[in-house]
């Protein structure tokens, strides 16, 4: 059970969206081409899977191979907190996040992965068990759709059997207001009983987010995510005052310390720690328990369900995961098992570790580095 090797690689990647001819570079946004995916093998043999996202993926990658390595190798992969332990000592006393935190985003859930299939049991399970399946909503809403189109694949969608979806906005040459116009085209075509989530991934300022918010409310917005610039917890608060619409953050940063501070400046009403960032499953469940002691759900943003999954079902306050169509794509590209959502649900596969099994063609075809 000792950590032997590791070795990361780079991958591209590009994904058909519905009812848009062609298929479209990366796997959502125009920089998100690139991904890092990570294999552990241990002593006797035993290999385990994490991956992470596009941001600054080639420092991520040198970090696991010339720094990460070197300090874990020969360590016991169950022990989680010591090998956390020794990351932070050693080449994160400052608690800095980033690319360390996505690096050890990718050797945790490798090990937790590896723990799983020595073990016999799902990850889900090794963290609780709380349930064997859990909501999705699916990101549907590409800026590449103009609002028409927007309207039909929300329609398709639902169709598909989702109850819940998500749309981009802040990203138009339209600005709020054309977010405005095509939030309410999605809530007219699909009407009263669907959810609706909207994500600006950051973008907004406070002004414009607080005009998108006023014109909306009558549309019931299940939640806006990261609407403002650097995730601005005393500024989410401050928005989150101003509206009846739930506010959640958190996706992307990278430790326990960031969700602390959403908590208290009362920043956000759902809190989204994501396995692939904020330090894999180790420091998931640390956030999800900081969440539970302020009866606070956790939903999964930034995607990768296939991963996150695990982390909702495992935990009593875990909610509902994202099946993000182009990091579905991915997934269901690079694994030979990935589940599929059923009416909205997702059953979390009862195989040993992530239940994924790697295809071997998929993952050299698609390699870069």
């Amino acid at each position: 059970m000792k950590i032997k090797d590791i070795r990361a690689s780079l991958h591209g990647f590009s994904i058909t969206i519905p009812l848009l001819e062609g298929r479209v570079e990366g796997y959502g946004r125009a920089e998100q081409t690139n991904f890092v995916f990570c294999q552990v093998e241990t002593e006797d043999g035993t290999i385990g899977f994490g991956l992470t996202g596009h941001f600054l993926a080639r420092a991520v990658i040198t970090a696991l191979h010339e720094h990460i390595l070197p300090a874990v190798r020969g360590m016991d992969v169950r022990d989680v907190e010591k090998i956390h332990q020794r990351i932070w000592q050693k080449l994160n006393p400052r608690a800095m996040s980033g690319t360390i935190s996505m690096a050890l985003s990718c050797l945790d859930i490798a090990l937790w992965d590896i723990a799983g299939k020595q073990s016999g049991r799902s990850i889900a399970a090794m963290l609780g068990n709380a349930r064997d399946r859990i909501p999705a909503y699916v990101t549907f809403g590409f800026p590449q759709y103009d609002i028409d189109q927007l309207a039909d694949a929300a329609r398709l969608h639902v169709a598909n059997g989702f109850t819940a979806l998500k749309s981009v906005v802040a990203v138009d040459e339209g600005g709020w207001r054309e977010d405005v116009r095509r939030i309410k085209a999605i809530r007219d075509a699909v009407g009263p009983d669907i959810n609706i989530m909207i994500d600006a991934n950051y973008l907004f300022n406070p002004v414009e987010a607080k005009y998108l918010c006023r014109e909306i409310e009558d549309c019931r917005i299940t939640w806006f995510e990261e609407p403002l610039t650097q995730n601005d917890a005393r500024a989410l608060g401050d928005l989150r005052r101003s509206t009846k619409i739930p506010i959640a953050a958190g996706q992307m940063e990278g430790h326990r310390w960031r969700h602390r501070e959403f908590i208290e400046h009362q920043s956000v009403d759902i809190l989204q720690p994501n396995v692939t960032y904020c330090g894999g499953f180790t420091e998931a469940r640390k956030i999800a328990h900081l969440a539970q002691t302020y009866n606070m759900p956790i939903a999964n943003g930034g995607g990768w369900p296939l991963f996150n999954m695990h982390l909702l079902a495992g935990m009593m306050n875990g909610w509902i995961a994202e099946w993000h169509l182009g990091m579905v794509a991915v997934g269901e590209t690079l694994f030979l098992d990935a589940p599929q959502p059923v009416n909205g649900w997702l059953d979390i596969p009862d195989r040993p570790g992530l239940g994924l099994t790697l295809n071997e063609d998929a993952f050299r075809d698609t390699l870069i580095v």
